[in-house]
């Protein structure tokens, strides 16, 4: 893992852009210096990983004491995408302007989405954890689909928070019943591109015996704030 910039930000956090072989990430770091629990945090759907909402989520978390990591991916963000991934994008713009079914598309690509990343993240896993500012253990939060797989391959994940309002592939919402570690779901309640009734069928499938769901109302970028500091107390509960 090779640091390519870093800044201190206004809330001291120690913000730095990192390669790791092909892999392009940012890690944020609180001031204390004791080794401070780690989170993964992936946006929806492969985002990029600057992106605002973001960011601001990984700076306010890690001003409340984690370590907080996120990549680009194999195709995600700014990462170069298969013409397979270009062609199903193209696809889902197409149906969608059109009003036409479009989970069929999501799942041509959606799901190789989180074949590719799940490696990559375990790789950033294994690099992140040898570095002595981080202390274990790890929580991780956003990305459904991608947090699926991630919570049933990689023991090292204690505690996740999803957002509901992901597209989540036919093989993950299998695998959601083998997650067994504490959960937090995330659901806007008027989700305009995600149905509710699928997300609180996700909520039940899940197989851990500590599982909480806060739902909201308002559409898919409308969630409150507060569910940010909510995100760090339960954290907190599981990881520290």
């Amino acid at each position: 893992m090779q640091f390519t910039s870093e800044q201190r930000l206004d809330d001291d956090v120690l913000e730095r852009e990192f390669i790791l072989g092909e892999i392009p990430g940012t890690l944020w770091t609180p001031e204390s210096a004791a080794p401070a629990p780690l989170i993964l945090m992936a946006h929806n759907n492969g985002l990029p990983k600057g992106a605002s909402r973001l960011v601001a989520r990984a700076r306010h978390c890690a001003a409340y004491g984690y370590t907080v990591a996120t990549i680009d991916a194999a195709g995600c963000g700014d990462r170069p995408r298969s013409a397979a991934d270009e062609q199903a994008r193209a696809d889902l713009r197409r149906a969608m302007q059109a009003g036409e079914p479009v989970d069929e598309i999501f799942e041509s690509f959606i799901g190789p989405l989180v074949e590719k990343a799940v490696p990559e993240w375990r790789t950033t896993l294994d690099a992140l954890l040898a570095l002595p500012e981080i202390g274990g253990p790890v929580g991780y939060s956003g990305w459904t689909a991608l947090g699926i797989r991630l919570a049933v391959t990689e023991p090292r994940i204690a505690a996740a928070g999803f957002f509901a309002g992901g597209f989540v592939p036919r093989a993950q919402r299998e695998e959601a019943q083998q997650v067994t570690i504490p959960l937090l779901l995330l659901l806007q309640w008027d989700d305009e591109g995600n149905p509710r009734q699928r997300a609180l069928d996700l909520f039940d499938t899940f197989g851990t015996k500590e599982k909480t769901l806060h739902a909201n109302l308002g559409g898919h970028t409308g969630t409150p704030w507060f569910e940010v500091e909510d995100g760090n107390r339960f954290f907190g509960r599981h990881l520290k």
